[in-house]
């Protein structure tokens, strides 16, 4: 089995590379010893696992798509126990880890970009320029791209769009989809990359960059409800981590990122600001230490042998002995959005 990890989304639709970005700097900060336990969050096609098993270390491998934990079952079988498969959303990995026997772990990985298995299947509906059906879904089932395109209220497109696509011509792309879909419903990817591009055209200074790349971006982190995830799994890894135990986390756009860096900024604070016209407010004693002091990118040499490693960012901290605290996910710079139940209505 070739393996993959996660791809930008910037790269939607292009070939897909089954290599896992920042292997090299995943196992730096990671550090993994034998004997110790590992989770990784998004098991994908099991890239970080294997490198972690082979350093001796017994792994709790999670993932919301079906297609990856029936793919990683050979490599269950190969780890010969150290392995355990979890299907589920890596915001629970804390209750996964302590199902699987685990009360406390020594790292966690999270590598929060899609995965390009599901880029190069046209049929889960991902990719812009693959025709498929208007899915998204990772975990395949529940609401689809398609209901949220042809029953959402334009407000609320307009929202989404603007905010997770970061699409600053949102407007526009909103109301050409509703004026289309009250003549058909849109069902295949192409037909609303086509839309799409009719109404933004192609700018000459990004030709390289399709048009509907921030609209399809827009509506699987929403599909997927991939912030909220990105946010709770690290207050989850936070309970879950042991004194000592190293988080690590490879992100592909500044949403994600901007996460992460906020939450390591929180929890790594040890002074509250003040001046001499304001006291020093008090802050709780930090629940992580940073190992890196700047988001780690990816060497010449990687980015040339796989574009998509072009976006990553890590970063990495080392849990402190503090008790963790509660996490507003709103505050770490989740955007407050229209609830998908009811599709906004």
């Amino acid at each position: 089995m070739a393996l993959s990890e996660r791809s930008p989304a910037s790269d939607a639709g292009g070939p897909a590379r089954h290599v896992p970005v920042l292997l090299k700097e995943v196992l730096k900060y990671l550090d993994p010893k034998s004997g110790e336990v590992m989770v990784d969050g998004t098991f994908g096609a099991g890239g970080y696992s294997r490198a972690l098993l082979a350093a001796g270390a017994a792994v709790v491998g999670i993932d919301r798509d079906p297609d990856a934990i029936a793919g990683g079952q050979p490599l269950v079988e190969e780890a010969k126990g150290r392995l355990t498969l979890v299907p589920g959303q890596f915001a629970d990995l804390d209750t996964y880890a302590r199902g699987a026997g685990f009360e406390a772990v020594d790292g966690v990985v999270l590598d929060l970009g899609v995965s390009s298995m599901q880029l190069d299947q046209a049929e889960r509906g991902f990719s812009f320029l693959r025709d498929g059906p208007l899915d998204m879904r990772m975990e395949q089932a529940g609401p689809s791209a398609a209901d949220v395109v042809n029953k959402m209220p334009v407000k609320d497109l307009i929202r989404i769009i603007g905010l997770l696509g970061e699409e600053k011509r949102a407007t526009t792309v909103a109301h050409a989809i509703d004026n289309a879909r009250k003549e058909k419903p849109f069902e295949r990817t192409a037909e609303l990359s086509a839309l799409i591009e009719k109404v933004l055209g192609r700018s000459p200074k990004k030709a390289q960059i399709h048009p509907a790349t921030r609209t399809f971006q827009a509506l699987r982190i929403y599909v997927n409800g991939e912030l909220h995830q990105a946010a709770r799994a690290l207050g989850a890894a936070e309970r879950i981590l042991k004194p000592g135990g190293r988080l690590v986390l490879v992100s592909f756009h500044s949403l994600e990122d901007r996460i992460v860096k906020r939450f390591f900024q929180d929890r790594t604070r040890t002074r509250g600001g003040g001046s001499r016209h304001m006291p020093e407010e008090d802050v709780p004693p930090p629940t992580f230490e940073l190992l890196t002091r700047k988001a780690v990118e990816a060497e010449e040499a990687e980015t040339e042998a796989n574009p998509r490693a072009r976006s990553a960012r890590l970063r990495a901290g080392r849990r402190t002995d503090v008790p963790a605290r509660d996490l507003d996910i709103h505050a770490a710079g989740v955007p407050r959005l229209a609830e998908f139940d009811g599709l906004g209505g």
